[in-house]
């Protein structure tokens, strides 16, 4: 078994603000001496974990990430009859397990990443409490497992500030996303008409507005240490396949949902290059430090790709055991036989 697996996208967008900094532009970054469109991990991250690709091939295998956990439980216990002082305390004495709580509440004051497994064993204690109408003792608080069957958590990692023998390690690591050339983000002035204005008296623009946008191709780099993740799952390899192959079609197929019903840029990666080895993993982002240019930039970053790749080969020895590749602009490969490859 392969120890890592890397991937490498180039995704084409169309005008959008797929993800926005605080003041609502689209987030950019300084790479090779110029500006470039940026999507940030967190957020593709987020997408991807939360897509319908990725929630229905892993059923019953995804984390919830909450702050509310505990308000979830103090509600439980109240539908079931339990006073309200009695809720309070010992939703309070199970929710602490995931974390620190804010002042008298119930609520977690980090977000906590808690598993299928650890929920269910929360609610079964609950059921237990009720019956029997007292608190729960010290080890039946111990829900926590440094192992899991949740995907997400064993992929992306967890961390427990207050319980730190519980932190999870993430085998996934997944980079910005950074687009291949230099961009200017522009502005898109715009106005609304009322429906119900018949102009005779005011001709004017109900609302006026304007909101930043950009277009792209974007270079996306996603690692994925396998023996961590078997590890993290407890040595189940089967699931492990599935989470990664489930991954690797909502890296390719999700787009981040930022202003989509403004933009609607929806996109499928136009280029895939996928390596497998023991090797020391690295990134091909040195291929972007220039930026590309010309009327085919597609066909140019896929060349600047493949060239940076050989180019770390003949001075390092090869880099990869096996790769494989996807090329929609060409119409080369087959998505179904390269997920093949990569959960193999």
């Amino acid at each position: 078994m392969s120890k890592f697996i890397q991937l490498h996208l180039l995704t084409s967008y169309a005008p959008s603000n797929l993800n926005r900094d605080d003041l609502g532009r689209p987030k950019t970054a300084r790479m090779g001496g110029s500006e470039r469109l940026r999507v940030s991990s967190q957020s593709l991250k987020r997408n991807w974990r939360c897509s319908d690709l990725f929630e229905q091939a892993l059923a019953g295998h995804i984390g919830m990430r909450s702050k509310r956990f505990g308000e979830q439980l103090r509600l439980q216990l109240t539908t079931k009859g339990v006073n309200d002082k009695k809720a309070f305390e010992w939703a309070s004495a199970i929710a602490g397990q995931f974390g620190k709580l804010k002042k008298d509440s119930v609520e977690i004051e980090q977000l906590a990443h808690i598993s299928p497994t650890e929920q269910k064993a929360a609610f079964a204690l609950l059921d237990k409490l009720v019956a029997e109408d007292r608190a729960p003792t010290t080890d039946e608080l111990a829900l926590l497992t440094s192992t899991t069957t949740a995907v997400d958590i064993a992929m992306f990692g967890r961390m427990l500030a207050s319980s730190p023998e519980y932190n999870i390690e993430a085998a996934c690591q997944v980079a910005h996303a950074i687009s291949v050339h230099s961009v200017a983000v522009e502005d898109d002035y715009f106005t609304a008409v009322d429906d119900l204005n018949d102009g005779l008296d005011d001709r004017g623009a109900s609302h006026i507005g304007e909101s930043g946008f950009a277009a792209a191709l974007f270079y996306s780099y996603i690692c994925i240490d396998k023996e961590l993740l078997v590890e993290n799952l407890a040595g189940d390899l089967e699931l492990a396949n599935k989470a990664i192959a489930a991954l690797v079609e909502a890296a390719v197929k999700v787009s981040p949902k930022g202003k989509q019903n403004s933009f609607a840029s929806r996109a499928y990666a136009s280029f895939v290059l996928a390596e497998k080895g023991n090797q020391q993993p690295r990134s091909l982002s040195v291929a972007f430090l220039k930026p590309v240019f010309g009327d085919d930039q597609a066909a140019e970053a896929i060349r600047k790709l493949r060239e940076q790749a050989d180019n770390f080969d003949r001075v390092y020895g090869a880099c990869a055991d096996s790769r494989a590749e996807l090329n929609a602009v060409t119409g080369e490969g087959n998505f179904n036989e390269l997920v093949a490859f990569i959960a193999d």
